[in-house]
């Protein structure tokens, strides 16, 4: 018996209940229903039967404002066209072919289609030309299956239960200053915790990806006696190479720490850097470059490590697994695990 049925027979119950009591304010009392909704139930039984009592489906209010059909059919007809744009480029795109319609607009139909996230976008249009109203192009099959990829990404999780166990090291362009040159990042970020590391340079060649590793994030782990396990990069010529003579490979062999690679154009696998490079493009680069002009990289890398410590020690963080803690407290909770664990396992 589904939830309609069960309804249509509790409101014949109550129709039951008044005839057996007699009474039909105690059976609207015993019911918790006013003698109004009684009344209504009772009319509509009486004129159509059970058919009367069931849900009646509520109508969508039409908005005064709201678009009319056929511009409806004008933005989704464009959007099969510009799936991979934003509302407001759909609406641009409109507005030039005299349509008139707002970027907001163009939302609230998107919301209303279920198509405001690009790959239901994309999933509808493939929906769209299975039933021979659409065309997907070279370039929107590309985008589709990347989209699928970078969701199917989304929803794993990488395995790092201990600190120090696995390494998530990746190169960002930071930008170009006049008087410096171009500017380049390392980056650091631990897997377990978010703990993040990063060091300024001036050019991708390996000895800077081994430098942060020696100067910064080897000194850290030292002073708590963690070890550091394994370290994944990307498959850039800054940390791959031949291993008996490329600079990186030689000294992660040295330090006993194991180099793991990600799936080759598929950045999406090293996504703590990734994630890691965004907020510092948010939280600091965006923010200090219009406070001042920099005339120096040590400048700039003495403001960065100010944040740094801000970001692992201050700054709550938002991922699954810091949970609203700072990335350095969730590193110590994980240490002070590991130290109850080991008793534990010895008895």
């Amino acid at each position: 018996m589904n939830t309609q049925n069960r309804l249509i027979d509790a409101k014949i119950s109550i129709l039951q209940l008044a005839h057996e009591l007699g009474n039909i304010s105690k059976a609207c009392k015993r019911a918790g229903i006013a003698r109004s909704s009684f009344y209504e139930i009772k009319k509509a039984y009486e004129s159509f039967g059970r058919a009367g009592l069931e849900p009646r489906p509520r109508k969508r209010p039409k908005m005064p404002n709201a678009y009319s059909e056929a511009v409806v059919k004008q933005i989704l007809d464009k959007t099969r066209q510009m799936p991979g744009s934003s509302y407001n480029q759909v609406a641009l795109a409109l507005q030039l072919e005299g349509v008139a319609v707002s970027g907001s607009g163009v939302r609230h139909v998107w919301e209303r289609h279920r198509l405001t996230r690009r790959l239901a976008r994309y999933l509808w249009l493939e929906q769209e030309v299975s039933e021979g109203r659409g065309v997907m192009t070279e370039k929107a099959i590309r985008a589709l299956q990347r989209l699928k990829r970078l969701k199917a990404a989304s929803d794993q999780h990488v395995q790092a239960d201990h600190a120090g166990e696995l390494l998530s090291q990746d190169l960002y362009f930071v930008g170009y200053i006049k008087g410096i040159g171009k500017i380049y990042m390392q980056s650091v970020v631990d897997c377990a915790c978010s703990v993040g590391f990063a060091k300024l340079c001036l050019n991708k060649l390996p000895i800077h990806s081994v430098a942060i590793l020696h100067e910064q994030v080897l000194p850290f782990y030292d002073r708590h006696n963690v070890a550091v396990k394994a370290v994944l990069t990307d498959c850039g010529r800054e940390y791959t190479g031949r291993a008996d003579q490329h600079a990186y490979e030689l000294y992660t062999g040295a330090q006993d720490i194991e180099h793991r690679t990600t799936r080759p154009a598929s950045p999406y696998t090293n996504g703590f850097a990734e994630r890691f490079h965004q907020t510092l493009k948010n939280e600091f680069f965006a923010k200090v470059f219009r406070e001042q002009w920099y005339t120096s990289l040590e400048a700039l890398q003495s403001d960065l490590d100010a944040f740094l410590e801000v970001y692992n020690t201050k700054r709550p963080h938002s991922g699954y697994r810091p949970k609203g803690r700072t990335p350095y407290q969730t590193f110590l909770d994980l240490m002070n695990q590991e130290q109850l664990q080991e008793p534990a396992q010895a008895a």
